[in-house]
């Protein structure tokens, strides 16, 4: 175990766009600003190319993945099995934020289910991709997805969102510019 990948392959695309659930870090410049690690699930991730991946971004109660690409771009994405063989593959690169109206928005929504609560695109020129071994990551079964975001942006409206996101996301923790 332990290797690094020039390009995803077809096979490691298959497996990746498989998980139900990955991890993605971002951090900012500030010594004493705050690194994120942000869960992402539900059918939101493609591989967009041998060194590009992508993925449909939900709002959330905070932006911080968006402010710390806007302000630096660093990003690792992290996969891992839970069940079958273990294993873990880190994507590390360059994030980019697309807004809908931005080249590349559509191409990457249009491949997943239609979403109320969709924000942005998150956009990775992957730069480094690395296994390995994941022997101390659970065994586990995923029991179902949970519908709460989709839920939360047909009862709050069009409008409700849009207030939503300038209360909650017009910032980071650390004071950095969202949307």
């Amino acid at each position: 175990m332990g290797k690094v990948f020039d390009a995803i392959d077809p096979k490691l695309a298959e497996w990746m766009e498989a998980q139900p659930i990955w991890f993605v870090s971002t951090a900012p410049l500030a010594e004493d600003g705050h690194v994120n690690v942000s869960p992402r699930g539900h059918d939101t991730f493609s591989v967009l190319g041998p060194n590009r991946v992508g993925w449909v971004d939900y709002t959330g109660s905070g932006v911080e993945t968006i402010a710390h690409l806007r302000e630096n771009g660093r990003i690792c994405v992290m996969f891992t099995s839970f069940d079958g063989r273990p294993r873990i593959v880190r994507l590390h690169g360059t994030g980019t934020v697309l807004l809908p109206g931005d080249a590349g928005f559509d191409e990457v929504v249009s491949r997943h289910p239609e979403n109320p609560s969709t924000r942005a695109v998150i956009a990775v020129d992957v730069t480094r991709i690395g296994d390995s071994c994941g022997w101390g990551v659970p065994v586990m079964e995923v029991r179902d997805e949970r519908d709460l975001i989709r839920l939360h942006a047909e009862k709050k409206g069009p409008d409700g969102m849009v207030a939503y996101r300038a209360e909650k996301n017009a910032v980071s923790i650390d004071g950095l510019p969202g949307l």
